[in-house]
């Protein structure tokens, strides 16, 4: 039996740093409420992501959550069903409407171009999703929400470390959101982010992930309690200084997928994006049956009887969840329901072995190719695939 490919697999730094980053913990027995660690990380990611305002969360999730409620939101906001559950549950349990935008093909992310006719006298704003490290249309999204008066929060949990134009992906509308998960590319273990350019705004998160408390005697919200302890803000400062080293090595991995797929007939690899520096977060592949010969399914089960992991990510769509049955249609956004069924996220990590990562290239092309392996090993360790040559004659 050959041995797993996970998914993913979170990057750790050596034993011997995150111990010296941890030691003056034991001396100062400052384990929460915003000490040091935490201080030095919320200006460390200032300086890296480019951003002027930042609140670190204990998730990505209640980061969002709580900036939807800081932002004194009502009625509906404009959405996208292609993302995880975080994005859907945390404008629900705000108390609002998601009304959901159909996405685009090539880059997964909100339809720019349908937004205009979703807006009703009650929308309050726009939670687009930068999904994979894909990046908005984020010039149209502006332009609409400066239009109808409308906020943007953007969901960046995907695209950490993303530059667009020059600026950091969290510099954009009136709040983004960074998950810093273990799977993530940079995490501190669980955590979250909310970056910003408002002080009023900052001030508000920071009162919510803390109970709502403004003083010793004083609490002036209903909040939650969603701060980072130090514990996870010495892991991000641990992370953060190999972070673009890992990013680096995920390029490498996402080049030679590109390299063994690249002349499989009836899959979309993904395509870089003009003005775009990725983080090379996600591998997605989308697979048309009537080309490929297999659909996405039958590729998941070929997968997994190799032991290789990869994820249908996402499906179902959010608006097809069981607990939102019977509110939203998922037939309303016809081209989200098409990608959800013939997406698959192929295993993607920096340290990931490049015999892995033709393992699974090699599954793949047998789908489509109906042959045996046709990837073989040469003199020096290089590997190459010959169905460009051979499997398309036979």
């Amino acid at each position: 039996m050959n041995d797993s490919i996970n998914i993913t697999r979170a990057f750790l730094p050596s034993k011997e740093e995150f111990l010296k980053e941890i030691d003056d913990i034991w001396e100062s027995r400052w384990l929460t409420n915003m000490g040091d660690k935490h201080a030095r990380l919320e200006k460390e990611l200032r300086d890296y992501l480019g951003v002027r305002e930042i609140s670190l969360m204990t998730n990505g999730h209640l980061a969002l959550e709580l900036c939807l409620q800081a932002l004194s939101l009502t009625g509906e906001v404009i959405t996208t069903p292609f993302t995880f559950a975080s994005t859907t549950h945390a404008i629900v349990r705000n108390g609002l409407e998601p009304v959901f935008c159909d996405i685009d093909p090539e880059t997964y992310t909100m339809d720019a171009g349908k937004i205009e006719a979703l807006i009703t006298e009650r929308t309050s704003a726009i939670v687009p999703v930068h999904v994979y490290g894909n990046v908005c249309n984020i010039e149209e999204i502006e332009k609409i929400a400066h239009k109808y008066a409308l906020k943007v929060v953007y969901d960046a949990a995907h695209a950490f470390g993303v530059r667009y134009n020059g600026r950091g992906i969290g510099a954009f509308g009136d709040a983004s959101m960074f998950s810093f998960h273990a799977t993530k590319v940079f995490h501190t273990i669980e955590g979250g982010a909310v970056c910003h350019s408002s002080l009023e705004l900052g001030a508000n998160l920071n009162r919510l992930r803390n109970f709502g408390i403004s003083g010793l005697e004083s609490v002036g919200l209903v909040g939650a309690n969603a701060k980072m302890n130090e514990f996870q803000a010495a892991m991000g400062l641990c992370n953060l200084r190999h972070v673009e080293d890992e990013i680096l090595k995920r390029k490498t991995v996402v080049e030679k997928y590109l390299e063994c797929l690249g002349g499989v007939k009836g899959i979309r690899l993904p395509a870089p994006q003009r003005g775009v520096v990725s983080n090379y977060a996600y591998f997605p592949v989308v697979f048309d049956e009537t080309v490929f010969g297999f659909d996405r399914d039958q590729v998941f089960d070929r997968l997994s009887e190799q032991n290789i992991n990869a994820r249908k990510y996402f499906f179902p769509l959010t608006s097809a969840f069981e607990c939102y049955r019977g509110k939203y249609n998922p037939e309303d956004t016809p081209v989200a329901m098409d990608v959800a069924r013939r997406i698959l996220i192929l295993p993607l990590y920096a340290d990931i072995a490049t015999a892995d990562v033709e393992r699974i290239c090699d599954v793949i092309w047998r789908c489509t190719a109906g042959h045996g392996s046709v990837f073989h090993s040469i003199p020096g360790g290089k590997f190459y695939a010959q169905c460009n040559q051979t499997c398309q004659k036979e």
